[in-house]
């Protein structure tokens, strides 16, 4: 089996005094969508798993 990692987005935004999760997806597009829709203080993380080596 050779399964290719997939990379998952992150949208979260800060509300004091820490960052909360609002949204997780595959898909790019409407990761950065979100982040402009909801304005300041807004960040998106890029998750990609390494594959496990044997």
């Amino acid at each position: 089996m050779t399964d290719k990692p997939v990379t998952t987005y992150i949208v979260s935004v800060f509300e004091k005094p820490h960052w909360r999760t609002v949204l997780t997806t595959k898909d790019k597009a409407k990761a950065f969508a979100m982040a402009k829709e909801i304005g300041d203080k807004v960040r998106v993380e890029t998750i990609t798993p390494k594959p496990k080596g044997r």
